[in-house]
């Protein structure tokens, strides 16, 4: 709906400034409404969808099948490279049509896309397999068991967690729930689960399942609060990085001009040539090196993204000394002046971006979904998407906030509009800094985290082949 009326907001003629000899009228305040309507719309749809539709796939394969959940730990990667091949299409496509075409056309072929993707999903719909729920309110134990927990504060703990309240095993069993067994992190929670807590009260304890499922929404937000650096950082990809390239030459060859924009495009790139090499050459390596399924820890995963972050981030502050120094050298001083050093000089960082997306943002996906109490995989997959857009806000304000803070008293802004005359060096060196000390914070924080460990029946056509203790991998990064 949102992108049917945006489409219609740019075609048609009473919905758009009018415009003569290339200078356009203001826009009137009903086409504004209808434009930031047609936004917002898409914004809501996009909040239902994107948290979503990668659980619902990841939901399509039976844990408890052997072969499926072998199939699973790639789903990730393949459902992120169709995304970013949809990315692809956009930044090259789309753009050219929409900058030589008109942005009518540009606008209506993703809005029949999506038309025909609902129609192939309401198609499918009887065949997919659809979780069912088996708690009425799964969040209802987040507000349950830290309310539990500072009832019985002033309780002593069990030495041995076997003494905490829990089901027996028959139960999940037979309920089809799964059972989640104890870890040592955040024991302020166990005392929730304390028996002789609730002496007096009609009430059982929280279960240890339960309280282990609030300790995983809690060490989910402890790493999401560290991925939000690295989400400010790949922000800078449609921002200060397409910026940057405006002031260099695109000229390639005597009449073509490379789209600054478009080389956002070569982060899709690598990436897509990366997901393949990734899941059919790397994972098999590591998986006969570790014996782990996924070939390295979620975990392990993560931080190889992060650090590779790092570096793009340490090569785009060199590319930006190398600016400078050719400014200074030709004297160019006007914001529109083109500094004579080729726009590829931006490529090497682009390109580790890419390759740093499919090990950090492919793994976050599959870490929050993972590690997600048992029916709230949708929780999970939304830490992942606010995480980019608080990561969107955060650029927003770090770059407002360094360009009024540094143009105070007459000096020279690091982020100003004409970047042929600021210190945008200054400002790489600081997300440098920043973008290292959270690499710190990650470790600390990944040695910190416990992988749930769940006990699940793993059955092979029909035959159940072993019943244990499931552990998601070895415990946080191993360095």
């Amino acid at each position: 709906m949102g992108m049917v009326l945006l489409t219609m907001a740019v075609s048609l003629k009473f919905l758009k400034p009018t415009c003569a000899n290339g200078v356009c009228n203001k826009a009137s305040t009903s086409q504004i409404a209808f434009f930031y309507s047609a936004l917002y719309i898409i914004a809501v749809g996009s909040g239902g969808t994107k948290p979503n539709i990668s659980t619902f796939g990841a939901d399509q394969f039976d844990d408890f099948n052997a072969k499926e959940k072998e199939l699973k730990v790639s789903f990730f990667n393949w459902w992120m490279f169709s995304s970013f091949l949809g990315a692809l299409f956009a930044t090259l496509g789309l753009v050219y049509i929409q900058e030589n075409l008109g942005w009518g056309l540009g606008y209506g072929i993703p809005t029949v896309g999506l038309l025909l993707s609902l129609f192939i999903f309401y198609i499918g719909t009887p065949i997919y397999r659809h979780k069912v729920r088996k708690s009425k309110s799964p969040a209802r134990d987040l507000i349950r068991v830290p309310i539990a927990a500072f009832k019985n504060r002033k309780l002593t703990l069990p030495t041995q967690p076997s003494e905490l309240h829990e089901l027996e095993l028959q139960h999940y069993s037979s309920s089809g729930k799964r059972q989640v067994h104890h870890t040592p992190t955040f024991s302020f929670l166990d005392k929730a689960a304390i028996k002789e807590g609730n002496m007096g009260t009609t009430r059982p304890p929280c279960t240890v399942t339960q309280v282990e499922g609030t300790k995983l929404v809690f060490g989910m937000i402890m790493i999401w609060l560290v991925t939000l650096i690295p989400s400010t950082i790949w922000a800078q990809i449609n921002t200060l990085f397409v910026k940057q390239g405006t002031t260099l030459d695109r000229h390639l060859g005597s009449s073509f001009r490379i789209p600054a924009a478009s080389l956002g495009s070569f982060v899709t790139l690598s990436m897509l040539l990366s997901v393949p090499m990734y899941d059919r050459y790397f994972v098999p390596l590591m998986r006969r090196k570790t014996g782990n399924p996924r070939g390295i820890t979620l975990l392990q995963r993560i931080g190889i993204g992060f650090m590779l972050q790092v570096i793009a981030v340490a090569i785009a502050y060199g590319v930006e000394l190398r600016r400078m120094h050719v400014i200074r050298i030709h004297q160019v001083v006007g914001p529109k002046e083109v500094v004579p050093m080729s726009i590829f000089w931006l490529l090497p960082q682009y390109v580790l971006i890419g390759i740093g997306d499919v090990f950090n943002a492919i793994g976050l996906l599959e870490f929050f979904y993972d590690q997600s109490p048992e029916d709230m995989q949708s929780l999970g997959t939304t830490f992942f998407t606010s995480g980019i857009g608080v990561g969107n806000f955060l650029n927003s304000f770090l770059v407002t906030v360094v360009d009024k803070i540094t143009r105070r008293g007459g000096g020279k802004s690091w982020i100003g509009k004409n970047l042929n005359d600021t210190h945008l060096d200054y400002y790489y060196g600081f997300l440098l800094v920043i973008s290292a000390l959270n690499l710190g914070a990650f470790l600390w924080a990944s040695g910190k985290y416990i992988y749930k460990r769940e006990n699940i029946e793993v059955y092979v056509d029909g035959v159940q082949v072993e019943s244990k203790a499931l552990d998601t991998s070895p415990l946080a990064i191993q360095v």
